[in-house]
């Protein structure tokens, strides 16, 4: 069987991501030649002086580097330091790992390394001045990589700080005064991190044909050509400049910092498809938004109080004469309460007076009524979302139960099969793998597929040395079971259909009483695999010889033999090797009888085959009819369209035929 080996493997296609001429690639390949040749040598000129000094040392002095013989001793000293290191420096790469080989195929690693190590090789042997020819590199940001998000997670910082602070200052003026030096300091701080955002946009890639486009140039244009540059220019805008002329009590001069807000909401939705916990990110997002649209209107609440004058009527904050309401903490906590109460429409506040009061509060409702139900509706949601797994699992519970009661199944069978779907709730097992990743691409299942069963599936010897194709096709066919303590996982002289492999949990091996314990499968034992490969000559033919038995719940991937046989339809050459490795089995085993194995072919094979031939004749055949169907249809339509033309030209000449024929189809297109 062929094997695919990587060890020493460069596709032609890695070799277009090396950045050098091909003139340096070939000077490189020569240079690691001399190289090797030069430790050839020094190596060569080691043993000689080994050989030549080393003959003539007795036994008493070879333990020691002086006197006679220490030239080769020393010789062999410094030889066997260096196969160590070399042993040492290369040890992944002389003991590779054969079965991830096949699996995966060429690691892009060994490319990059290789790319590497002739970047490096390059880089100590240019002469001064070389790199100032060669191009630039760009440092580009991939937008996909941890290192953007933990940029998003700087700037959504000062993105969130002035959103929050801004108004607030606006508002309320002793917050603004009494600690004017930390709000200089905190908003240039921010400006300048603003300042260091459109930089990092200038060097954050994207995907042009799927590749990341690197050129510094189609960057800035990308850029420069959206709307949010222009936003993002005018979020730096000077405006704070006017602190010159009007004083630094006015902090809304600074709003235009607010038109960044598009990092804060890119900062949520990568967050969101990070982690973990989703629905509850979301909820917590929601409440953020409800918490945010509350202090803006209630700053803006108290802004039109003080514009109206506070205390003049019963709508507006009470006046700030009065001690009580003089606080800040009361002022903000007062108009927050109000606000609170206004957009959710629980409670009562005082009723508007003036018209532009009324105004206010008109839109307050407008505002509450569209804005929170929205959230309401979408935090239900939500919520009916994170329990959607366990309602529809109580629901599969519930219809059996009802099954059971109306089938009048026995009490003790009743409660195994609670403890059983008790069982899979509590560790997570009612996961139905194949409804979950059924909307992602084949390549991607078997990623998938291959990181969650191949330790499991490189257990089992008769598949070690299998074609990669084949281990994927059957990687994605493991299917996952869970038993019950005490379940019969086959019983002697079961036909068997399918192979297990155990991934967690103990099996037994009993005799027939159920009882008596031969030995214990654990974590990793496979049993069943001659069966499902049905080979000829085997004694026990395709009959299970033992009873197994779990003793505790046990998790196992089942392999069932038509998904097996399906999967080796495409790989007649690993059919026979697995064949074989099952018949060599059996065969140490004493359990197949060599007669029959070295007869004719089974005539059960040949029937299945006849009739797999049938069923292809049989659709060959409804396609050919399909086919002379449209073919005579086609045929009748051109006899008509010829007698119509024939027709035509006896009746009006070959000279006017197009004039009669456009005149004879205008009747006929006025009848449609």
């Amino acid at each position: 069987m062929a094997k695919i080996n990587t060890q020493h493997s460069y596709p032609g296609v890695h070799r277009l991501s090396v950045r050098t001429a091909d003139e340096d690639i070939e000077r490189i390949g020569n240079g690691y030649i001399r190289a090797h040749s030069l430790r050839e040598d020094a190596s060569s000129e080691l043993q000689g002086v080994i050989s030549v000094e080393g003959g003539h040392v007795p036994e008493s002095q070879t333990s020691s580097f002086t006197g006679r013989g220490a030239m080769a001793r020393l010789s062999r000293f410094v030889l066997s330091v260096r196969s160590w290191a070399t042993r040492h420096a290369h040890r992944e790469d002389q003991r590779p790992d054969s079965f991830l080989e096949r699996i995966r195929g060429p690691e892009l690693v060994e490319v990059s390394t290789r790319q590497s190590n002739i970047r490096s090789f390059l880089g100590a042997r240019e002469r001064p001045g070389a790199a100032s020819r060669q191009k630039k590199e760009v440092f580009v940001i991939d937008p996909s990589s941890n290192l953007y998000y933990n940029w998003l997670t700087v700037i959504a910082a000062p993105v969130f700080y002035n959103w929050c602070m801004l108004v607030c200052r606006a508002c309320f003026d002793e917050l603004q005064m009494d600690h004017i030096k930390m709000w200089l300091f905190l908003d240039y701080l921010s400006d300048i991190i603003y300042v260091i955002d459109m930089f990092v946009r200038f060097r954050t890639g994207f995907l042009e044909q799927g590749l990341l486009v690197q050129d510094e140039k189609k960057l800035r244009e990308h850029y420069t050509k959206t709307v949010q540059f222009k936003l993002d220019v005018l979020s730096l805008v000077p405006t704070d400049l006017a602190y010159f002329k009007l004083g630094l009590n006015y902090p809304e001069l600074r709003f235009n910092r607010l038109l960044r807000i598009a990092r804060l909401f890119e900062f949520f939705d990568r967050t969101e498809t990070r982690t973990n916990y989703p629905n509850m990110f979301r909820i917590g997002n929601l409440v953020l938004y409800i918490l945010i649209i509350i202090h803006w209107n209630a700053c803006i609440y108290f802004a039109i109080s003080k514009v109206i004058g506070f205390g003049t009527d019963t709508w507006v904050y009470p006046n700030v004469s009065v001690p009580e309401y003089a606080r800040l903490s009361r002022k903000y906590i007062y108009s927050l309460y109000w606000s609170t109460l206004t957009l959710t429409t629980i409670g009562e506040t005082p009723p508007p007076v003036k018209d532009e009061e009324y105004l206010f509060v008109v839109i307050d409702f407008l505002v509450g009524v569209l804005i929170f139900a929205t959230i309401v509706g979408n935090v239900g949601s939500m919520i009916s979302n994170m329990n959607a797994s366990r309602a529809e699992f109580q629901a599969k519970v519930d219809s059996i139960k009802q099954y059971m009661q109306f089938r009048k199944v026995t009490k003790d069978l009743e409660a195994r099969v609670i403890k059983w779907f008790d069982y899979l709730w509590t560790n997570k097992k009612t996961v139905d793998e194949k409804e979950v990743l059924k909307n992602l691409p084949d390549k991607l299942k078997a990623e998938i597929a291959i990181n969650v069963h191949l330790d499991t599936l490189r257990k089992v010897r008769i598949f070690q040395d299998c074609e990669a194709g084949l281990l994927i096709e059957l990687v994605l066919k493991l299917k996952p079971t869970v038993f019950s303590p005490g379940d019969y996982i086959c019983k002697k002289g079961d036909i068997g259909r399918e192979m297990y492999i155990i991934k967690e949990g103990k099996l037994a091996v009993v005799a027939d009483d159920g009882i008596t314990q031969f030995v214990v499968l654990s974590d990793g034992s496979y049993f069943g695999e001659i069966s499902i490969l049905n080979i000829k000559g085997s004694k026990s033919g395709n009959r299970r010889t033992a009873n197994i038995r779990s003793i505790g719940y046990s998790d196992l991937f089942c392999l069932s033999k038509d998904d097996l046989m399906e999967a080796l339809t495409e790989y007649p050459e690993a059919k026979k090797a697995l064949e074989e490795k099952g018949r060599q089995i059996l065969m140490k085993d004493n359990l197949i009888d060599e007669e029959a194995a070295k007869a004719g072919a089974d005539p059960k094979d040949l029937e299945e085959k006849i009739g797999r031939l049938e069923v292809a004749l049989d659709t060959l055949q409804t396609r050919f009819a399909r086919l002379m169907a449209e073919y005579t249809a086609s045929q009748q339509k051109v006899k008509q369209r010829l007698a119509r033309v024939e027709t035509r030209v006896k009746k009006y000449g070959s000279g006017s035929l197009s004039i009669a024929e456009a005149e004879a189809e205008k009747p006929e297109e006025e009848k449609k």
